[in-house]
């Protein structure tokens, strides 16, 4: 998987803080959970990864430097919303087709 500049800098700094990795590992299955459908839960994500930015950005390095730099022009977190979904909470079951009479099986 392939994350932008914006999105890197945020699982980075989220890998090497154990505080901020807790709350993004808790905060994504508990998404998981409420929402029910993954499509529906990386959405979510996204948004609130783009406000995480956004915060960190007034306060903390390298969302500082990097902001001054490139600006807050909104980038999209949908990559690495759906990276933490599939790394951190377990893979949904398959929903099974009922057959078509004649069909299938």
């Amino acid at each position: 998987m392939s994350l932008n500049r914006s999105e890197q800098v945020v699982c980075d700094y989220v890998e090497t803080n154990p505080e901020e990795r807790g709350f993004w590992f808790d905060k994504v299955r508990a998404v998981a959970k409420e929402e029910g459908d993954d499509h529906a839960a990386a959405a979510r994500l996204t948004e609130d990864l783009w406000s995480y930015y956004e915060e960190r950005a007034a306060v903390v390095e390298p969302f500082k430097s990097m902001a001054s730099r490139e600006g807050l022009g909104r980038t999209s977190m949908r990559n690495l919303a759906e990276y933490w979904l599939r790394l951190w909470v377990a893979p949904r079951p398959k929903k099974k087709r009922k057959p078509i009479d004649g069909l299938l099986g």
